[in-house]
């Protein structure tokens, strides 16, 4: 019978290469950066990742999630009115004119239309500023606490600022949403108007990275004069997602490939999979000798590359069991932890009934962890 308790196992996850940059050797333009995990909250690069900026057409990441959403309960038929329009980046909608709140979402986020974003919040909300709050509330929903909105286009006003790390985690938030992941990851899409009825319209994304970096899963840019160019975007490789955000940043694109690439090289997304555990465990007082015990959790944790190897696992059980035990029962459990942090518990869960009594023979095994221990 085989045994395997309370012995800490190295995992040999993979053989990887050394770290090969760190933070402090990034040098990235941008006035205002930071680079933030999405699969565990953490922060890897930063650059006045706190201080108040204007967004530009980043907002519209917030305009197309709360837009989706809506559109999700209720796809409604948008016609396109004079209070609708919008000067700057445009979807170029006509009066008259009728869409879908999907349809606008595309046009929000591909060209970033400043017509689709007014039209979307005035059709959910009634004016523009109705939407703004609602955008305000869902910021503060979020965590970010250093947020205003005043329009859902992110044309230039006082009152409407945001930070990097406010909008790392806006970005998250959004990716959670499927039908904004489907969209923001699009080069092109292709809008069917409600009227006029022959009327399909194609939009590029003005998203480089998607064409440029291919682990790019998606993004937002935006520009004024006064905020200068903001970028928001995601990459994912290896199950590992990374959002970058830049604030005023001449060379953009090149200091995401840069954040991205050095968040690659140096993390890494891993797999702690117990779910083909299964062993036997003695038990006392039971019509059989022994009981079946499973585990059937998985956990993704994010890991320095340099730690993979150091990840340390660890089963906890008692020495036997005592009868009854029944199918789904916790007995114990399996956790893994890092330079004596913890990553993650599994429960050990008996896999088969067992609650008959009759005296059976207790078999010690050897190196349980006591139940003390738990």
């Amino acid at each position: 019978m085989k045994r395997f308790l309370s012995i800490i196992i190295c995992l040999a996850l993979l053989s990887l290469t050394l770290v090969k940059a760190l933070a402090s050797d990034l040098s990235i333009y941008a006035e205002k950066a930071v680079l933030y995990c999405a699969d565990n909250g953490e922060i890897y690069y930063s650059k006045n990742e706190n201080k108040i900026s204007k967004p530009a057409s980043t907002t519209k990441i917030m305009t197309a999630l709360l837009t989706l959403e809506y559109a999700e309960k209720n796809n409604k038929h948008v016609k396109f009115t004079e209070e609708m329009t919008a000067e700057g980046s445009s979807m170029y909608l006509k009066l008259g004119e009728v869409v879908t709140l999907r349809d606008l979402a595309v046009g929000i986020m591909l060209c970033s239309g400043n017509d689709a974003a007014n039209a979307a919040a005035i059709s959910i909300s009634g004016s523009k500023e109705k939407f703004a709050r609602m955008m305000t509330r869902r910021a503060r929903e979020i965590g970010m606490k250093n947020t205003n909105f005043v329009n859902p286009s992110g044309l230039d006003d006082p009152d409407h600022y945001t930070t990097p790390y406010d909008m790392a985690l806006l970005m998250a938030e959004a990716l959670r949403n499927s039908d904004f992941r489907r969209l923001t990851m699009r080069k092109t899409a292709a809008v069917s108007f409600i009227k006029p009825k022959n009327k399909i319209t194609a939009y590029s994304n003005h998203n480089r990275l998607l064409s440029t970096y291919r682990h790019c899963i998606g993004g937002k840019t935006g520009y004024t004069q006064a905020a200068g160019r903001c970028l928001v975007s995601a990459a994912k490789k290896d199950g590992l997602t990374l959002i970058a955000v830049t604030f005023n940043d001449k060379r953009d694109w090149e200091d995401h490939r840069a954040m991205f690439n050095y968040g690659f090289e140096n993390y890494r997304m891993k797999e702690l999979d117990d779910r083909e555990f299964f062993i036997d465990v003695d038990t006392v007082s039971g019509k059989t000798a022994e009981t079946a015990v499973s585990c059937s959790d998985i956990s993704c944790v994010v890991f320095k590359a340099e730690d993979c190897k150091k990840v340390k696992r660890k089963i906890y059980m008692d020495n036997f069991l005592y009868a009854p035990v029944k199918s789904g029962d916790k007995v114990g459990k399996i956790v893994y932890t890092l330079n004596n942090k913890r990553l993650a518990v599994h429960t050990l869960r008996a896999a088969a009934n067992n609650n008959s009594y009759i005296e059976n023979k207790s078999i010690f095994a050897a190196g349980c962890a006591p139940a003390d221990n738990r």
